[in-house]
C-alpha cells in the first residue's frame, strides 16, 4: 500500500517535472539563440572599430602624401614634418618614407645605419598592388616595439616614387580594445592575415603574438561571417562570432567569444533551484504519502483487518469503533454494524439451535415410544398365533428403531455406513462378533439413505441366521464397501455355512431388499446364491444423483472392480 501511495505521489509530480523540463529545454534553446546573436553583434562591433582605426590610419597616410616636403622627397623638410605629425598622434609609433629599393628616405625618427625594409611583407605586397596595404604583426626596426604596419604608395603624376609607412602601436590597440570592456568569461580576439594574434581581451600577455590553432585557421579567410561553438585555447567552452578578413574593408580577423558557462549561469542557477525544489517537493510528497498513508489509510485498514481476525478467532465482541465522515471510517462503521447484525443473528441461531435440540430429543423420545407401542400391539395381536412371524417383525422393527436412534442421536443429519451396519447387526454382533467382518472407508450417508440401508442389512442378517452362514458354527459374513464418484458399492459375502440355493418364490424380505431405497438413490442390487454362500451386492448414490449414463458406467466399473 505504501508503494502504491508513493506511486500516486510520483504520478502527481510527473506533470510538474515534465513541464519544468520542457521550460528548461525551451529556455536553453532561446538563450542559445540570444547568445549566438550577441556573439555575432559583438564581433561586428569590434570589427567596425578596427576598420575605423585602420581607416583613420589610411587617412593619415593620405594626408602625409599630400604634404609638399613628402611629395617632393625633400629629406630635411620631410623629417621635420613627419616628426611633427608622429608626435601629435599617440597611436602611431613612427612615420617614414622608403624608396622602391627598400631603403629609408625620411622619417619621424633617425634610421639605424644600413637598415632596409625590402624584406617586409607589406613592402612586397605594395610593389605588387600599388595600393594601401595592412601588414602583419611585426617588431619595428626603428622603435623595437610591436606594431601593425600600414603602407601606401607615393604617386606623383602617375609615377610610383616611394612608399609611405606607418605602424599602429600594439599596446595602444590592446588598450583600446580593453577599454571597450567585456563580460566575465567573454573574449575578443584580433589577428592578422597569418593568424597571429595582435590583440586579445582578456589574457593579452598569454596570447598576443601567438598563432591561432590550426583547427581555427580556416576561419581567418572564411567566405562569410558566422557563429560556432568552440573550445578556446584556455579551455573555455564558448559561442564564437567571427568576422573573416575581407580586403580592403576588413584587413584583420576579429572574433568575439561568449562563455557558455557565464551565458547560461542564470539558467543553470534556476535549473539548480528548480531541481532542489523538485527534490524537496518529492521528499515532502513521499513523506506525506507515508504519513498520510499510515495515519489515514494503513492504520484504519489494519484496524479493520485486526477486528476481522479477532472475530475469526472467536472474539465476537471485537469492534473497530471507527466514526467519522471519511470513506474508511464509513467502511469501519458499516463493518461494525454488520458484526452487530451477525452477532445478533448468532444469538438467534443459538437460541433456535437449543430449541431444535430440544425438539429432536422430544422427537426421539416420541419415536421410541411409538416403536414400543407398535411392538406391544404386535405382540398382543399375533405373538401367540404366529410366534415366528412376530419374532421376524420384532427384529425388523428393532433394526429400524436402532437406525432411527442412531440418526436421531446425530441430530437427524447423517450417519456413517459403519455405524449404520453395526446398528442393523446389533443382535448378531452381540453374539457372533468374531464371525462378522466390516471393511470400508468412512462414508457418511444422509438419513433418507441410511434408513433403507439399515433395513436391507437387517434383512440379510436375518436370512443369514436362518438359512445361511450365521446359522452354522463355522460360517462368516464379510461386509465391504467403497465409494467412487458419489456412488457406494456394498458387497455382502457369506461363507462357511450350509449350501444355499435360489428361493423358488419371492417373499417379503426379497421385495424389501429390492425396493427399500428411494428412487433418487438410483439403487441397483444383485443376489448370487453360490454353493458356499450368498453374495449380495448393492450400488446406490451417496449424495446428489448422477446422470443416467454416468451411473451405468460407474456401476459397471465398480462391479468389475469388485469381481476382480
Amino acid at each position: 500500500m505504501r508503494l502504491k501511495l508513493v506511486a500516486v505521489a510520483v504520478a502527481a509530480l510527473a506533470p510538474v517535472v515534465t513541464m519544468l523540463a520542457y521550460n528548461e529545454i525551451a529556455l536553453r534553446h532561446q538563450r542559445n539563440e540570444e547568445v549566438r546573436a550577441s556573439a555575432a553583434q559583438a564581433a561586428r562591433q569590434a570589427s567596425s572599430e578596427v576598420e575605423r582605426i585602420v581607416e583613420g590610419s589610411h587617412a593619415l597616410l593620405v594626408s602625409v602624401s599630400a604634404m609638399p616636403s613628402v611629395r617632393h622627397l625633400d629629406v630635411s623638410a620631410c623629417n621635420e614634418a613627419l616628426k611633427s605629425v608622429a608626435d601629435n598622434i599617440p597611436n602611431v609609433s613612427t612615420l617614414f618614407v622608403i624608396g622602391l629599393d627598400g631603403r629609408p628616405v625620411c622619417g619621424s625618427t633617425a634610421f639605424p645605419d644600413g637598415v632596409t625594409f625590402s624584406d617586409r611583407d607589406y613592402f612586397q605586397q605594395i610593389l605588387k598592388t600599388r595600393d594601401f596595404t595592412v601588414g602583419t604583426y611585426t617588431q619595428s626596426r626603428l622603435s623595437d616595439k610591436h606594431v601593425l604596419p600600414l603602407a601606401m604608395p607615393l604617386m606623383e603624376g602617375g609615377i610610383f616614387k616611394a612608399i609611405i609607412v606607418s605602424g599602429i602601436r600594439m599596446d595602444w590597440l590592446q588598450n583600446r580594445i580593453t577599454e571597450r570592456g567585456i563580460a566575465s568569461g567573454d573574449t575578443v580576439t584580433i589577428a592578422d592575415g597569418k593568424g597571429t594574434i595582435v590583440a586579445r581581451v582578456p589574457g593579452a600577455e598569454q596570447f598576443v603574438g601567438t598563432v591561432i590553432p590550426d583547427a581555427y585557421q580556416p576561419l581567418i579567410h572564411a567566405e562569410q561571417p558566422d557563429v560556432i561553438e568552440v573550445a578556446s585555447q584556455d579551455g573555455t567552452e564558448s559561442i564564437l562570432g567571427y568576422r573573416p578578413i575581407a580586403l580592403p574593408s576588413s584587413p584583420l580577423y576579429v572574433s568575439a567569444g561568449f562563455s557558455k558557462r557565464e551565458a547560461f549561469a542564470p539558467i543553470n542557477r534556476a535549473t539548480l533551484t528548480n531541481t532542489l525544489a523538485i527534490i524537496g517537493g518529492a521528499l515532502f510528497s513521499f513523506l506525506a504519502a507515508v504519513f498520510i498513508g499510515n495515519r489515514f489509510i494503513l492504520v484504519p485498514i489494519s484496524r479493520i483487518a485486526d477486528v476481522m481476525e479477532k472475530w475469526r478467532n472467536g472474539q465476537t465482541t471485537a469492534r473497530t469503533g471507527m466514526t467519522g465522515s471519511d470513506e474508511l471510517a464509513v467502511v469501519g462503521a458499516t463493518f461494525d454494524r454488520l458484526l452487530d447484525e451477525l452477532d445478533e443473528q448468532r444469538h438467534q441461531n443459538e437460541e433456535a439451535e437449543e430449541e431444535r435440540i430440544l425438539l429432536v430429543r422430544e422427537l426421539a423420545h416420541r419415536v421410541k415410544n411409538g416403536f414400543t407401542l407398535v411392538q406391544a400391539i404386535a405382540r398382543q395381536t399375533f405373538s401367540r398365533s404366529d410366534p415366528e412371524r412376530y419374532n421376524s417383525f420384532a427384529e425388523r422393527l428393532a433394526a429400524l428403531a436402532g437406525t432411527y436412534d442412531l440418526i436421531l442421536s446425530r441430530e437427524g443429519s447423517a450417519s456413517s455406513i459403519r455405524d449404520i451396519v453395526s446398528a442393523a447387526l446389533r443382535a448378531q454382533v452381540a453374539s457372533e462378533a468374531e464371525r462378522i467382518r466390516l471393511d470400508g472407508p468412512e462414508v457418511v450417508l444422509p438419513a433418507d439413505t441410511a434408513l433403507p440401508l439399515s433395513l436391507v442389512i437387517h434383512e440379510l442378517a436375518t436370512n443369514a441366521t436362518k438359512y445361511g452362514s450365521l446359522g452354522s458354527e463355522d460360517g462368516t459374513v464379510a461386509i465391504a464397501w467403497k465409494h467412487e464418484g458419489g456412488r457406494v458399492f456394498l458387497l455382502w459375502t457369506e461363507t462357511g455355512g450350509s449350501p444355499v440355493s435360489a428361493p423358488t418364490k419371492r417373499g417379503f424380505g426379497s421385495v424389501l431388499i429390492e425396493r427399500a431405497f428411494p428412487a433418487k438413490a438410483q439403487a441397483r442390487s444383485h443376489s448370487d446364491f453360490r454353493p458356499e454362500g450368498l453374495v449380495f451386492e448393492v450400488i446406490f448414490s451417496a449424495g446428489e444423483p448422477a446422470a443416467k449414463g454416468e451411473v451405468e458406467t460407474s456401476d459397471r466399473h465398480m462391479v468389475h472392480s469388485s469381481k476382480t
